[in-house]
């Protein structure tokens, strides 16, 4: 059972000593294997507690701060122009593991329907991931979470097609596009790099017009960089879109990857498998049906292309995303089920 508000500020009081809880609140997207709380103290000022509900959920949340203790080093730095968490105490929960308490950061959720073309919050959006990209990968490694060569990034999204195939529910020709697009290796000569890995719109704060915070690092790797962009290809205005990469690649010092943009395509398109194989494995009909619905949706919009071009499209250029992830609505499955 998950924990309840209470059980999670008196946690919170725990971890801070001192800790007046006033009110608590459940945040809009408290996540599946973490319970999550906002306590409010007697000052107004607001903390985010987090509490593992599994052995598993525990050992990745101990990575992360783990994790957050470097970047928030790079942060003071100047390395990173966007705020992290900063884990201010730990309560020891009685099943063993820890719950974490980090002040609320400043900022609201990034909202991709108002992201405009020009040279502020889209470029903001840029530099910030770019930032990211460009910190040394020993970050991650150091803190113990996965990091992937440019080939093994290759099978293992191999892997997850063909599994996903074995299901009998991925469209014939949108599989063909996959398979087409991964066994072409001149596309997946990248230099790996920091990666958020569950980069979506509650995680990116914005203040000021520009990114203010960004949130949920329990994904991160080092991989393929295009993955962190995969969210904005698929759901963000393309004049917006093209904004930010633009002040992407102007941050980078890495010039040399140029079929970033295809594989980003192609990532956001790989999070349908995800999201079914996420389901299957769950044993949800609903996900499963889900994501039979957006894949049969991107079926169609290969079809309408390739009548369109008059031949079957099996390059690395992907089709438009389905409908319900166009002008900034936020996709029913979330990226941290599927990267």
């Amino acid at each position: 059972m998950p924990r309840s508000p209470l059980a999670l500020a008196a946690l919170a009081t725990v971890a801070i000593p001192g800790l007046d809880a006033f009110d608590v609140r459940r945040p809009r997207d408290p996540g599946g294997d973490v319970d999550t709380a906002v306590v409010i103290d007697a000052t107004r000022h607001r903390w985010i507690v987090r509490a593992p509900v599994t052995p598993a959920a525990g050992a990745a949340l101990e990575a992360e701060v783990g994790l957050l203790e470097l970047l928030a080093t790079q942060v003071d730095a100047g390395a990173l122009p966007f705020a992290v968490p900063r884990v201010a105490g730990f309560a020891h929960l009685p099943e063993g593991g820890r719950a974490v308490v980090h002040a609320e950061l400043p900022g609201t959720p990034l909202r991709l329907e108002t992201l405009r073309p020009g040279p502020g919050l889209a470029a903001s959006l840029g530099r910030a991931l770019a930032a990211l990209h460009e910190l040394p990968t020993s970050v991650v490694e150091n803190a113990g979470l996965p990091a992937y060569d440019a080939e093994a990034y290759r099978q293992r999204r191999m892997a997850e097609v063909d599994e996903a195939a074995r299901t009998g529910k991925v469209p014939v020709r949108v599989l063909r596009r996959w398979e087409a697009a991964l066994e072409n290796v001149a596309v997946w000569r990248f230099r790996p790099t920091v990666v958020h890995g569950d980069l979506t719109v509650e995680n990116v704060l914005v203040a000021d017009g520009g990114v203010s915070a960004v949130l949920g690092w329990g994904e991160a790797k080092v991989a393929d960089p295009a993955d962190d962009l995969a969210w904005l290809m698929v759901a963000a205005p393309h004049d917006a879109a093209e904004s930010v990469m633009e002040a992407y690649q102007l941050r980078r010092t890495e010039l040399l990857d140029p079929h970033l943009t295809e594989r980003a395509y192609l990532a956001g398109e790989l999070a349908l498998a995800r999201w079914l194989l996420y389901g299957v494995r769950s044993n949800d009909d609903e996900i499963v049906a889900d994501a039979v619905q957006m894949l049969d949706d991107l079926d169609a919009s290969a079809e309408d292309e390739d009548e369109a071009s008059g031949e079957d499209d099996l390059g690395l250029v992907p089709a438009s995303a389905p409908d319900r992830h166009a002008g900034g609505d936020v996709p029913r499955f979330s990226y941290r089920d599927t990267f």
